[in-house]
């Protein structure tokens, strides 16, 4: 499989794990990392949302963990090959027995989300079967920092029960991002952010194509410093 190249690195990918998409580039692009110090990525797969994360925060440190251990030898190579790797850090380890003494001040994650695929790789990367909501949520709120930050990129049809997990757990919506694939179409994606504390929630909108295979010009501006346009549409 051919390799993604971004402006200041490469991904390689592989047919056992997810390739790069438009999930993992938004999330990339927007998950609120400017004041973090310790970044912790749940379900690296290539690693693409921690490159991303490590070129807008040039003083973050990373971990990434992931279950799959092809997705963990193909991270490591990715950071290692990055001008980032000195940061970079990831593990086999499964979420749910992660145990840690380091607060994190920004969880982030492309979660698992449907309940069912035919594909191994589905079965571990996209399913509820190894890491559900709630195990997400509650793992994720006792690893925040007091400023720490969840930031989550899901399908709108789960947004609410997502929402009301965190909230039991204490983690309250601070900020909301609306994503439709084209302009006119319904709300395809949410991108979301909770800390500890509650306050008003900051909500927008994101268009990827303004028409079919054309990217909207907000969506250019967001991804410019990653992007090489000109290329095919992510899938």
């Amino acid at each position: 499989m051919k390799p993604f190249k971004f402006k200041q690195f490469e991904i390689q990918q592989s047919k056992d794990v997810f390739r790069v998409g438009t999930d993992g580039v938004l999330l990339g692009s927007l998950a609120g990392v400017e004041n973090a110090s310790t970044v912790l990525e749940i379900g690296t797969g290539t690693g693409l949302i921690s490159l991303m994360l490590a070129q807008r925060n040039p003083h973050a440190e990373f971990l990434g963990i992931d279950i799959n251990e092809w997705a963990v030898k193909l991270t490591k190579s990715n950071f290692e090959n990055s001008v980032f790797n000195s940061r970079l850090n990831n593990m086999l380890q499964d979420f749910k027995t992660f145990e840690t003494t380091e607060k994190f001040d920004l969880i982030v994650s492309n979660p698992p989300y449907f309940e069912e695929s035919g594909s191994d790789k589905d079965k571990v990367a996209r399913q509820t079967v190894e890491l559900n909501f709630k195990q997400l949520i509650s793992k994720s709120s006792e690893l925040l920092s007091e400023r720490g930050i969840l930031s989550v990129i899901i399908p709108v049809e789960v947004g609410d029960d997502f929402i009301g997990i965190a909230v039991g757990h204490q983690l309250f919506l601070n900020r909301r991002i609306n994503v439709k694939g084209i302009a006119g179409s319904k709300i395809k994606r949410l991108i979301l952010e909770f800390s500890v504390h509650e306050q008003p929630v900051e909500e927008s909108e994101l268009i990827i194509e303004k028409s079919p295979r054309q990217y909207s010009d907000q969506y250019i501006e967001l991804t410019k410093e990653f992007h090489v346009f000109g290329k095919s549409l992510l899938k």
